[in-house]
């Protein structure tokens, strides 16, 4: 914040001493409104929170009127009469204004800007990033030779008579130029064929070549990654695998394919909503998904859906607006106008998904709404039997019409009568306890109590008294799969309605399970039933309208035909067919998991049945029939017919219960195919949107007022026509006039060229974010990127030609080796007049390393990787765990696959400023400490791949000495020694054989540090000698540095 500060302050002080803003040229959103909005904006800004004196500086109307002093704040043409000039000039501690306490002060330039600002009318305008860009004309200034519009803007803004740096050397170009579009240095060889021919057209065909690779796609992932928040694990104490590499190789694809940005980000945000969305469409919405999940126990599951949802708003605020939305949450922006209300009715736009706060703990169950990641064969498969079944199922129905003769034969025999119920799997009456155990009348079975249940009178000899923490548990019982048609029946006595109690279950636990199997329970005094692969967005349920009478039994039973419907999942009270309410009907994945035993009374984190009974459970592994269930309740059997035909088609009808086992076998076949095959987070919209709220300071369970999706008012309102979804809102985003998103993408990938964007604050372009350095650029190029350039080659979205026309400019090409007393007059490089100097990033370093080594396999996508890792890091966490060291090619695969583990991120890539990947990042911190050489020295991968420089130097680097220096150094920094440094190099090594030499255990155990042994025979004390070599050539600056 502070050098956000010092640079608007600078920026209005070089204006003003060189004379530029004139009394007529004083632009309000350049001059004005940075002033107003660091001193001011606070108290009264465009939050209601906490405003003072009733006066609002941000808006025209709020400026130009009284405060409820009376008094005027700003008196246009008449600044001595204006209440803001008197309480910004005033030496008062109890009139000066900012107060003395905040620490704010406006300097003398800047009241005295003010005052004439005043004077000469106080002509308004709007922040310029809300403001939709022009395209500006591209000035001619006389020293432009280059053709290309990036120069010219940057020239005019350097004014007559100033240049730009000269060209780097074609070597240090063309590292810079693989660096940044690869991620990776060039090899000598490359080095040297472009410097043998650095023309123009052949710099054009390298940043062809470079685009054209692999390796592109991996360089741009990796920044989106840090956007994305991506890692391999949920967070928070638990901290999870989670398998969503598939969506990183995606991303990789997708910058490879060199897909449209528009597409790439609509597909992102709202691919799931396309027309028809395909596979892939639906996988790139992961990125919504990709958050922290909280799988601990006994959290509240809303507090943490709402934040999960308040994460997406978040990231798309800075990825895409460049605003600090999470400002709004809990009140209005202090500074930016984006209200309260606007930030929830943004938040409209992301929650209307069926997830839960809490992740599943028991279980690999990955976060619902998922996607199945089929390959081509399993989806001709899947397709093919869905097929079959949907025949069968037509089948089926026919044969059900053309049974009507058979039924009334059947029935005129006298058929209808009321049967025998048979085959029950179990049946537990209660009655008494045989060593220990109640045991089941059918089979041999048994129910154990635990926590002592009471045995009372019940409906029917002995019932059991519950408690809401004790019950039965019967083992080997119940092991039903979704594709499995199943039946139960058992008497309940509840003694009171509350929300939820669980009666019977077949599950591992509640939340921590997501509910994986199936339940019966009440809430609010009705019966519902459930099937779930995980609560709620794959999941089965349905519960009565009508309720169980508190203090009296009813019997309760459910009849299941293996569908994964809800129309297959018939609930009956007292025998009788229970109209039911459905709760849910989307369960497509199986509800198995392990071998739970069926539980009666209790469950893990579950509200349990308390002061409730229960009595004759009985199990069936078949369909029931209406007339069995009433026979079961002791009704009346259903004299309709359609109940009558029901029993004859499950029970007497052979030809119905071959068709039905036919069709039960290709259900079970789907379910395992099904079963088989791996998903992954993504976003589904539901059929009916949930309400939303203004959460009252931010918390979830404060509702508020009731709001509508909307977008905020400053940044343009939908589209005419647009759903009034994420699609709807990927149109506004997408829009050419929008003002942001075309200045905040050119303006990051400015960023990833030059270290810094044209807007230094690239994460925030709202009133306290930095004020662009070439504003008509930025523009130019937003406009141009978003719209398209014919007669430049720029096609509408396309950011490899964003990328080209920025690689091929003489502004990226200077040298940045100037001199001093340039380097002073501008040391940030705000101007452009020098070529960029940055560290490389974590992932850079570490790569290049490998690179140079010869160690990196350059194998494309794939699931995460676990190179070298310090011992213990993991097991020191609450999540503890065991870090599982790779094997073989695992561990030198380049960083951008590293695993990623949120609370224990890899140590080495944290020292060197990674993103630690919890919250959206555009821009990466920059420190400089003692650990970062330490790491770039001891790092167990970085030892190694000294070793293996040192390898390749004395196998390829010549005889001698200094030849081999010269070529250790071309591969690790990518150019040539001067004569100087070839003599350190080559003394170093001499110090270094000599002491190796006398102490050959110490050769030995660097040597050992490393997977991969060096090819080839070499004297230890000469190879430890030219690794110790490496390791300082990778700590050099000419390696550290991207110049």
């Amino acid at each position: 914040m502070a050098s956000i500060r010092l640079l608007q302050r600078w920026v209005i002080a070089s204006l003003l001493l060189g004379g530029l803003v004139g009394a007529a040229e004083i632009d309000f959103a350049r001059d004005i409104q940075p002033i107003l909005s660091e001193n001011c904006y606070q108290c009264h800004g465009p939050s209601t929170t906490g405003r003072k004196g009733g006066l609002r500086l941000d808006l025209q109307e709020g400026a130009l009127g009284a405060g409820k002093s009376g008094k005027m704040a700003i008196v246009p043409g008449k600044a001595e009469q204006s209440e803001l000039i008197r309480r910004l000039s005033s030496t008062d501690p109890d009139v000066v204004m900012p107060p003395p306490e905040t620490g704010k002060k406006p300097s003398a330039d800047q009241v005295r800007l003010l005052k004439r600002w005043i004077q000469t009318g106080s002509q308004w305008g709007q922040h310029w990033a809300f403001v939709p860009p022009a395209l500006p004309t591209v000035p001619k200034p006389r020293n432009w030779k280059s053709g290309n519009p990036i120069d010219a803007f940057v020239l005019a803004q350097l004014g007559s008579g100033k240049r730009l740096a000269p060209p780097a050397d074609p070597g240090r170009l063309m590292r810079r130029l693989s660096l940044d579009l690869t991620g990776l240095p060039p090899t000598p060889q490359e080095i040297v064929a472009f410097e043998g021919r650095s023309t123009d057209a052949h710099y054009l065909q390298e940043v062809q070549r470079l685009m054209g690779s692999p390796r592109y796609g991996e360089r741009m992932a990796t920044d989106w990654l840090d956007l994305a928040r991506f890692a391999d694990t949920h967070g928070f104490q638990s901290d999870r695998y989670r398998p969503v590499w598939p969506w990183r190789d995606w991303v990789i694809g997708a910058f490879n394919r060199h897909m449209p940005f528009d597409r790439f980000v609509q597909w992102q945000v709202a691919g799931d909503l396309l027309p028809n969305a395909t596979q892939e469409q639906r996988l790139a919405t992961t990125f919504n998904r990709l958050h922290l999940q909280n799988e601990e126990g006994g959290i509240v599951e809303e507090e943490y859906r709402v934040a999960y949802n308040v994460d997406r708003v978040n990231t798309f605020g800075t990825a895409f607006l460049g605003m600090t939305f999470e400002c709004s949450r809990c009140h209005d922006h202090k500074f930016d106008p984006i209200s309260q209300k606007e930030f929830y009715q943004f938040f409209a736009f992301f929650q209307n998904i069926d997830e839960s706060g809490q992740s599943v703990y028991f279980g690999d169950i990955m976060p619902v709404p998922t996607l199945l990641l089929s390959t081509p064969d399993q989806e001709t498969k899947l397709k093919g039997l869905n097929a079959r079944i949907q025949a069968g199922e037509g089948s089926l129905k026919q044969l059900t019409e053309a049974s009507r003769p058979s039924f009334a034969e059947w029935r005129s025999k006298g058929g209808a009568k009321p049967p025998e119920v048979s085959g029950a799997v179990a049946q537990f009456s209660f009655d008494g306890m045989v060593s220990n155990a109640f045991p089941s009348t059918v089979g041999t079975h048994r129910a154990q109590p635990f926590e002592s249940p009471q045995s009372v009178e019940g409906r029917f000899g002995k019932a059991l008294l519950l408690s809401g923490e004790n019950g039965v548990s019967m083992p080997g019982i119940g092991h039903f799969s979704r594709a499995d048609p199943f039946s139960m029946a058992l008497w309940v006595r509840p003694a009171m309605h509350v929300p939820r109690q669980t009666v019977i279950h077949h599950s591992s636990a509640w939340m921590d399970a997501g509910s994986r199997g199936y339940e019966i329970l009440m809430e609010d005094g009705r019966v519902a039933v459930g099937l779930h692969h995980m609560w709620p967005g794959n999941a089965l349920k349905v519960r009565t309208r009508q309720v169980a009478p508190v203090g009296g039994w009813t019997h309760v039973a459910f009849a299941y035909d293996g569908s994964s419907r809800a129309s297959g999942l018939k609930v009956y009270l007292d025998g009788k067919r229970a109209e039911v309410e459905v709760v849910r009907d989307n369960l497509w994945k199986d509800i198995t998991y392990g071998q739970p035993n069926l539980t009666i009374g209790q469950r893990m984190r579950d509200f349990g049945f308390k002061q409730g009974q229960v009595d004759e459970l009985q199990v069936f592994d078949r369909t029931l029939s209406p007339v069995e269930v009433a026979l079961l309740a002791g009704s009346e059997s259903p004299a309709d017919e359609d109940s009558q035909f029901e029993h004859f088609l499950l029970t007497q009808h052979a030809p119905h219960r071959e068709a039905v086992e036919a069709l039960l076998k290709l259900r079970r076949e789907q379910n395992a195919l099904v079963t088989s095959i791996p998903d992954i987070m993504v976003m589904e919209e539901m059929a009916t949107p949930k309400p939303a709220y203004v959460l009252r300071r931010g918390a979830y369970d404060q509702p508020g007022d009731s709001v509508t999706l909307e977008t905020p008012a400053a940044m343009g309102r939908l589209p005419a026509g647009a759903p009034r979804n994420r699609l709807g809102l990927t149109q506004w985003l997408l829009d050419p006039s929008h003002p942001l998103m075309g200045r905040v993408t050119v303006n990051r990938v400015w960023q990833q060229f030059f270290g810094k964007g044209l807007v230094e604050t690239s994460d925030n372009f709202g009133l306290q974010g930095a004020a662009p350095t070439h504003r008509d650029l930025l523009d130019w190029l937003a406009v141009s990127f978003v719209r398209g350039n014919d007669s430049l080659g720029l096609r509408p979205w396309n950011l490899q030609d964003l990328q080209r026309l920025i690689v091929t400019s003489d502004t990226y090409r200077q040298t940045s080796n100037v001199k001093p007393k340039e380097r002073a007059e501008d040391p940030d490089n705000r101007w452009l007049a020098r070529g960029p100097v940055r560290r490389l990033s974590a992932e850079m370093l570490r790569d290049q390393a490998l690179f140079a080594s010869g160690l990196m396999v350059d194998k494309v996508g794939g699931p995460s990787v676990k190179p070298y890792h310090p011992d213990g890091l993991w097991e020191m966490t609450m999540g503890g765990g065991h870090y599982q060291l790779g094997k073989g090619d695992d561990l030198y695969r380049r960083s951008l696959y590293t695993y990623w583990k949120r609370t224990v991120p890899p140590p080495s890539m944290m020292t060197l400023d990674a993103a630690d990947r919890s919250y959206c990042v555009v821009r990466r911190q920059a420190t400089s400490t003692p650990l970062q050489a330490l790491v770039l020295l001891n790092d167990p991968q970085m030892v190694e791949a000294s070793r293996h420089v040192a390898g390749r130097m004395l196998r390829e680097g010549g005889v001698g000495a200094d030849q081999q220096v010269r070529y250790a150094f071309a591969l690790v920094t990518g150019r040539r020694p001067t004569k100087d440094e070839v003599s350190i190099m080559r003394r170093l090594l001499e110090e270094q054989v000599a002491h190796f030499q006398k102490d050959i255990a110490a050769a030995e155990r660097l040597l050992k540090v490393g997977e991969k042994p060096v090819p080839g025979e070499h004297p230890p004390a000469q190879l430890a000698a030219a690794t110790v070599l490496a390791q300082l050539l990778f700590n050099h600056d000419e390696t550290v540095l991207r110049r």
